[in-house]
């Protein structure tokens, strides 16, 4: 039904933004990864995917159309939803991700939240030969290159213990993660910050 969106970034949020073509705002749920693409920038392209159910209606944004791949894939597996796959997509990149389904590595893929070890078994079952393994070369760019300073910290820690929050995290958990994450990560962006907490809660 759609398949992108072009317009101004009106709001973003590492779990959602809004995107705004001829005066309307599109509500969009994205991942970490395209998150980290879109941080900045004042207008975007976003490919989209249109999941409708008889109890809801959402629209799935990537920045990148290979994401968007990637989720069409994770959630053609039975029991894989829209949620788990950004869920999935939020905690590695698509070179990660790519790289642990071409070596059957399930044991890393079920770390994500609410991924058991049979399903990810059955993920990498169904959809190994259809993903192509990406240069594991590949890196996703982040913002800036001088340190953070404690006030820039304490920002992204909020930001990042939001965000877990909204990603179904408990506060107490997410911010016991975070500390030890932000600890060991002193200048971590925040969303650094986020897939580094996803990788150990």
């Amino acid at each position: 039904m759609y398949d992108y969106l072009r317009g101004l970034v009106a709001e973003l949020t590492p779990t959602y933004a809004v995107i705004e073509c001829a005066g309307v705002g599109y509500i969009v749920t994205i991942s970490l990864q395209t998150y980290t693409q879109l941080e900045g920038r004042e207008e975007a392209l976003i490919y989209v995917e249109h999941i409708l159910r008889e109890d809801s209606e959402v629209l799935y944004g990537f920045a990148e159309r290979n994401e968007r791949e990637l989720f069409r894939l994770l959630t053609s597996v039975s029991g894989v939803g829209g949620g788990t796959a950004r869920m999935i997509l939020s905690t590695y990149t698509p070179s990660e991700l790519a790289n642990i389904i071409a070596s059957e590595n399930a044991v890393l893929l079920k770390n994500v939240k609410g991924l058991g070890l049979k399903t990810a078994q059955k993920i990498i079952v169904e959809i190994k030969d259809k993903v192509k393994l990406v240069e594991s070369g590949t890196t996703v760019a982040t913002k800036g290159g001088l340190p953070a300073t404690m006030s820039d910290n304490l920002d992204a820690y909020n930001e990042a213990l939001q965000a877990l929050q909204m990603l179904g995290f408990g506060k107490a958990a997410s911010e016991k993660v975070l500390r030890k994450v932000l600890k060991e990560n002193p200048t971590a962006e925040v969303e650094s910050l986020i897939r580094l907490s996803l990788k150990q809660l």
